[in-house]
């Protein structure tokens, strides 16, 4: 076990450096010259040179690009070129908006998703079965924006059930959690529904069966537990769609993330605030992707020998 951990740790490292080049060149790929849009539309040649020289941006790119992986190991993101305070008091409240709406997002995708999943495969063919499958559809090909507008219009507009923007008590975590979650949820549901059936067709289940055991502890103490593996890789990969989606989610239902302090930014040309916030989202993604790993040797222990 001390090798596995160890081997995934060490696997860490690479992706972690690759991530911080990738946010790094990406952000400076962006049109537009951040020195203009800080001094403003009347400053001269002069006044946003010498704003340049102030911010760093005067200096070469590989020079820029260690001083950033420095500070960025010591907690230190520099400062916002937009409000002058530091970036990492202008992302962590955020941040922690954005986890709240994601993990709530992620608690409805799974539990709607793995319990539609294994009640089709159980029934497949159903008439519940059918109507999952049809559902499923529906929710990954809605786009996040248009479903969210739906439910606005519904259930804040028409029934006034819930707020339509903002952060406040749990009415306001509803409809963002619901329109960020459902689609994940379909996705959830179909790997499921795969995953176990196929489990359901093996050799060892019609045995379990022929000796009698009821059809609840064939499912659940010998089929799902083996059908969880691509399950649980589903779902560390929609951990990362969650944060990806958290940037539109967010502007829809103005709520204050991080994913709609990365698009203000990105309209400002505020580097240290986009890299602070891409490098974190990058870093939380590469994380959960490490306790998958993780929970592989859990649910099936001869991977930790591999």
């Amino acid at each position: 076990m001390t090798t596995f951990l160890l081997r995934r740790i060490l696997q860490l490292v690479p992706v972690l450096f690759g991530v911080s080049i990738a946010v790094f060149a990406m952000i400076h790929a962006i049109p537009g010259d951040p020195a203009e849009m800080v001094a403003g539309i009347d400053a001269t040649p002069h006044d946003v040179e010498i704003v340049r020289q102030r911010l760093g941006l005067d200096q070469p790119l590989l020079q820029q690009y260690l001083i950033f992986v420095g500070n960025a190991l010591t907690g230190d993101f520099g400062t916002s070129f937009r409000t002058g305070l530091p970036v990492s008091e202008e992302i962590m409240p955020r941040f922690y908006n954005t986890m709240v709406l994601s993990v709530a997002a992620l608690i409805i995708s799974v539990v709607v998703g793995f319990v539609s999943g294994v009640v089709s495969a159980v029934w497949k063919f159903s008439i519940f079965d059918n109507v999952s499958l049809l559902v499923s559809l529906i929710g990954l090909s809605m786009p996040p924006f248009f479903l969210g507008l739906v439910l606005l219009m519904v259930f804040s507009v028409d029934l006034g059930w819930f707020p339509m923007s903002g952060m406040g008590d749990w009415r306001h975590l509803v409809l963002p959690a619901v329109t960020l979650g459902l689609p994940s949820g379909a996705v959830v549901a179909r790997m499921t529904r795969s995953s176990l059936i196929d489990v359901l067709d093996q050799d060892y289940i019609r045995t379990a069966r022929a000796k009698g055991l009821p059809e609840y502890t064939v499912v659940n103490s010998h089929a799902v537990r083996n059908a969880l593996i691509p399950v649980i890789t589903i779902v560390g990969l929609q951990m990362g769609f969650l944060l990806g989606g958290a940037v539109v989610c967010e502007s829809v239902f103005a709520w204050p993330g991080i994913g709609r302090l990365t698009v203000q930014a990105i309209l400002a040309r505020d580097f240290p605030v986009i890299q602070a916030s891409v490098l974190l989202l990058a870093v939380i993604f590469v994380v959960v992707n490490f306790l998958t790993d993780l929970l592989y040797g859990v649910f099936d222990p001869r991977i930790k020998v591999q």
